[in-house]
């Protein structure tokens, strides 16, 4: 497929990621209507990580589906296709009147959103050039803390104005507004063609080629619990560790989020500035996680250890984590980029797939640490220390696989 001239990749572009802004919104919005939500329908810390992880859970169902429809279809016609369910999650969750029904419509959400960044990095695998190939993932990534930036302070400033119920509706309408531009703007996909003279026939029709990938394989651990758990704790636990451990208020908790998302927006942008540069110099994807990763652990052990006593510092120092776990976002377009053009869909999905499992697993399963260790009679700032505790050995173990997976 012929790559885009520069004006109409800018547009495109832009109306991708727009949708993509919209989905992460909706992604991080638990996080400030935490306290909203947990008085109204009188939720534990279970409950909050399972409807939290409630997208993620949706998100994670349709990835292996989506990279063959993605493949065969196209971006264009996939996109719009999964946001009329976004449209219906949106509108269902702004009717919920118990838990339940939260929670099958956060799903819904999950599932409607899920082809936000798949369907723009599959496009752009076949549309852009290899070299703005890093460069789109990374901003696309940027236009998506732009959507976690609007999840804090604006969201929460909304809900005191209109209240939670309305705000979903309004995100409803904005959805629509992007089906409309991608629509208009976005091309049709040529399935029949590809960069190598393939035919559809000649490519095989499952998942087997990806999963047996060395490099993939190699990666699994890092994108399900370094780069997975990174969200899981952007979107929803950082939040409840600033108010229950750091003694924040919710204001303040929701400020700490909002300076969260721009410090993570900063990175991104600048990511894709210095991603040729860096890659002229010879620090390619696998020497930056190598030499990024471990920063995270210093972080999250600092978090973990310091508790209380880093009060006044809890904001800083979740921001530091989460702008040093930006290193991992640099594994899924090396990812996409390992496979030829035509399994470019499925490689993105299947480990877009690793990614939100471990988003949905590390939000849940923390909640069920911290419900767990209070259960044994462990004080509430110990549970989340325990939990917290748990979560980094695991991405030590993640980072550990890595390391050995390239001498084997």
């Amino acid at each position: 497929m012929k790559p885009l001239s520069q004006r109409k990749a800018i547009a495109v572009f832009m109306v991708f990621a727009f949708a993509y802004f919209i989905s992460t919104l909706i992604r991080a919005i638990t996080a400030t209507l935490a306290p909203t939500l947990v008085t109204e329908f009188t939720l534990n810390a279970r409950d909050l990580g399972l409807l939290a992880g409630g997208y993620f859970f949706g998100f994670a169902l349709t990835q292996l589906p989506l990279g063959k429809l993605l493949d065969r279809h196209g971006p264009k016609r996939v996109i719009l296709g999964f946001l009329s369910v976004a449209v219906m999650g949106t509108l269902a969750f702004s009717q919920a009147p118990n838990f339940g029904w939260l929670l099958a419509a956060r799903v819904l959400c999950g599932v409607g959103v899920s082809a936000c960044l798949m369907a723009p990095l599959t496009g752009f695998r076949r549309w852009y050039a290899p070299a703005n190939l890093m460069r789109a993932n990374s901003w696309m990534l940027m236009a998506g803390a732009m959507g976690m930036v609007a999840s804090t302070l604006p969201v929460q400033w909304l809900i005191s104005v209109i209240g939670w119920r309305p705000l979903f509706m309004v995100l409803g309408v904005m959805v629509v507004m992007a089906m409309a531009m991608i629509f208009w703007q976005v091309p049709a996909w040529q399935a029949a063609q590809s960069s190598a003279g393939d035919t559809p026939s000649a490519v095989a029709p499952g998942y087997g080629e990806i999963w047996r990938d060395p490099y993939f394989r190699r990666m699994v651990p890092l994108g399900f619990f370094n780069y997975g758990g990174m969200v899981a704790m952007q979107t929803l636990w950082a939040a409840p560790w600033m108010v229950k451990v750091a003694g924040y208020t919710p204001a303040q908790a929701a400020m700490g989020l909002f300076w969260i998302n721009i410090c993570m927006l900063l990175a991104f942008l600048i990511w894709g500035s210095l991603n040729p540069t860096l890659a002229r110099k010879g620090y390619g994807t696998n020497r930056m996680v190598a030499l990024g990763i471990p920063v995270t652990f210093v972080v999250l052990a600092i978090i973990m250890i310091a508790g209380t006593a880093l009060s006044t510092w809890a904001g800083a120092a979740w921001v530091l984590y989460c702008v040093s776990s930006t290193v991992g976002a640099q594994i899924q377009p090396a990812v996409g980029m390992a496979f030829r053009a035509e399994l470019a869909g499925r490689g993105l999905s299947a480990f877009n797939l690793v990614i939100f499992a471990g988003v949905f697993s590390v939000q849940w399963g923390i909640g069920l640490l911290i419900d767990g260790f209070r259960a044994l009679g462990w004080m509430e700032v110990a549970a989340y220390q325990g939990a917290l505790g748990v979560f980094g050995l695991c991405c030590v173990g993640a980072y550990l696989y890595f390391l050995a997976a390239k001498k084997t």
